[in-house]
């Protein structure tokens, strides 16, 4: 029951981290969302701003000036929350992989092997918080860049929803926070 339950909550990790990092390397966390008929297709991420022209495909990318140059406090907080999230999470598969009872690494000292399997899991539920953190930080103020617009009645001709990166963020932390449940309160 114990390997079985490690390697499913391996497979949970692996899969959750992809997502961390998928997330925090893309750049779609914002999509333009206009009702009208679209021409184009913007995205804005952590690194760039992209857009995509609906009618021939062509995809133009702006970089922003530079990682240190000044950007929004949101860029910024989620770009550290999500760098600290992938790193947790890259140390935590790396340690769990060490610790499952499958891989011979330490095989005759269960009792250290288990003790990986748990410090994997810590590590794993903090990577989980700062990438939700991160996630949610984005994605609300997203939702109130959008509200003060609104209640303003101020209309820029578009407007911007959560895109898939910030889902797959999303995702990816809650993930790894099942995985650090599963290996750090079912792991008996």
């Amino acid at each position: 029951m114990s390997a079985a339950l490690q390697v499913t909550a391996f497979g949970l990790a692996l899969l959750s981290t992809l997502f961390l990092l998928l997330a925090t390397c893309t750049d779609c966390w914002m999509v333009n969302a206009d009702d009208s008929l679209e021409v184009s297709h913007k995205c804005r991420g952590l690194w760039r701003e992209c857009v995509t022209n609906m009618q021939d495909g062509v995809r133009t990318c702006d970089q922003y000036d530079s990682i240190l140059a000044d950007h929004p406090v949101k860029i910024v907080v989620t770009r550290t929350l999500m760098i600290t999230a992938d790193l947790l999470a890259g140390l935590a598969l790396a340690t769990l992989v060490l610790g499952l009872d499958c891989i011979t690494f330490l095989k005759e000292d269960p009792c250290v092997k288990l003790k990986m399997c748990y410090g994997a899991g810590v590590i794993f539920g903090a990577g989980s918080i700062l990438g939700l953190i991160g996630s949610v930080w984005y994605a609300v103020d997203v939702y109130v860049e959008r509200a003060m617009l609104v209640s303003h009645n101020i209309f820029l001709g578009v407007h911007y929803d959560f895109g898939w990166s910030c889902w797959l963020g999303m995702a990816g932390s809650t993930g790894c926070f099942v995985a650090s449940v599963l290996l750090t309160c079912c792991l008996y």
